[in-house]
């Protein structure tokens, strides 16, 4: 068969259900390239939409199968095909990505996790997917669960460098965890989230553990969603003083509504470094809004 493969956001991200479903139906000796549809004639397409407020391609044809969080929070690749090694050649990854869990034990109301994956649970071991020495994880709250905790044990007995690029709970690291993550080979700054103002003292907490327990690099990286201004500045504040570099977030809801223009002002404040070193954000805001 001749199967097609689509990625709605073409933001040079690696998606991984597509890279899923070009592996698996390679091994069953079927060529996949991706979406042409000018000169592409096609027994199956695959689409997948990461974000609600992507349009539908209208290219695409009406039979085209489409999947991913921004489509349909339900649909699911067949675990065959959930559990095969990603076809890391059509992004030319240097890279592996993948999931360790599934789910969160939190429930917070702008989050998709828990009405598409529900309560943590296990979901696949590092070897199933990894075939780089740096590798890229996507779980929502690894430390939530026993298998995560063995994971990142085997991870380090690996010696492998790896990012948990969604954050690490900071409510979770105590100090037992906060030495086992000083073990890690990081890829990236260890990545934490602030998204509410009851997070500024579970976030002090870790950051001091893992700074004691020497885990590198010591200046960190920090979600922060962007709804009220105030709040977030808060926290962007307590952030700063503790040398935790913040990223700002301008929130949108579950229909994709576009952020405020304060919002997205208040994002490219925070996230230029040298404009954040130099400039408060109320000079800031005063000078743009002129």
């Amino acid at each position: 068969m001749k199967i097609a493969i689509h990625d709605h956001e073409k933001n040079g991200y690696p998606n991984l259900a597509l890279m899923k479903l070009s592996s698996w139906y390679k091994e069953h000796g079927d060529n996949v390239e991706w979406f042409d549809p000018l000169m592409g004639i096609y027994d199956k397409v695959y689409s997948s939409k990461i974000f609600t407020w992507t349009s539908i391609d209208p290219y695409l044809p009406k039979n085209a199968e489409i999947g991913g969080t921004g489509f349909d929070l339900i649909k699911k690749l067949p675990e065959e095909i959930e559990h095969t090694c990603p076809d890391y050649s059509i992004y030319e990854c240097d890279k592996s990505y993948g999931f360790l869990t599934r789910g969160c034990i939190r429930n917070c109301k702008w989050c998709f996790v828990p009405k598409k994956e529900g309560q943590i649970k296990r979901h696949a071991d590092i070897e199933e997917f990894a075939r780089h020495k740096e590798i890229v994880l996507m779980d929502n709250n690894v430390l939530a669960h026993e298998h995560g905790i063995h994971q990142i044990e085997k991870i380090i007995k690996l010696g492998l460098k790896v990012d948990f690029n969604q954050g690490l709970d900071a409510r979770l690291i105590d100090d037992s965890v906060a030495k086992l993550l000083s073990k890690v080979k990081w890829l990236a700054p260890i990545r934490l989230a602030c998204d509410s103002v009851d997070m500024i003292e579970p976030i002090r907490n870790a950051v001091e553990l893992l700074r004691w327990n020497n885990a590198t690099p010591s200046q960190y990286f920090c979600y922060v969603l962007v709804q009220d201004i105030d709040d977030a500045l808060e926290r962007v504040k307590f952030l700063k003083g503790i040398y935790v570099y913040p990223f700002a977030q301008p929130y949108r809801d579950k229909a994709g509504t576009k952020p405020k223009k304060e919002q997205k002002m208040f994002a490219r404040w925070c996230n230029h470094r040298a404009i954040f070193r130099s400039v408060t954000w109320e000079n800031y805001l005063q000078k743009n809004n002129k």
